[in-house]
């Protein structure tokens, strides 16, 4: 899976983007190639000074669910990246699964023609 680090002016540790792999990899594997493009988006909204104010933004391009975005606010960023990954798992998993119950419901057409079938 590929994916897209956008961190703007934020300090970031450098250790950090192989913990958004190894969190987006648990987070996103089970969905495959239905995952097509996933972006990571970290701001810390007042710089050094500390504080409740790293935030993780997570943006998936899912195939049949369009783009799907999870944020989370958090004091430290390895926190704020799993609790963001941990959604987007969560909320990916949600939305296929009402892809997949629209399309189990059966058209009224094809109910009649069931019932009335022509040979």
């Amino acid at each position: 899976m590929n994916w897209l680090l956008q961190s703007g002016t934020a300090q970031i540790p450098h250790d950090l983007p192989d913990h958004i792999d190894v969190r987006l990899r648990y987070a996103l594997a089970r969905f495959g190639s239905r995952v097509q493009r996933v972006q990571v988006f970290l701001h810390d909204r007042n710089g050094p000074k500390g504080g409740i104010d790293k935030v993780c933004r997570i943006m998936a391009k899912v195939q049949g669910c369009g783009e799907i975005v999870a944020a989370v606010v958090d004091t430290e960023w390895p926190a704020a990246v799993d609790r963001a990954a941990t959604r987007i798992g969560h909320t990916v998993s949600r939305q296929l699964g009402r892809v997949r119950e629209t399309r189990r419901q059966v058209s009224p057409f094809r109910a009649i023609r069931r019932l009335n079938p022509t040979s």
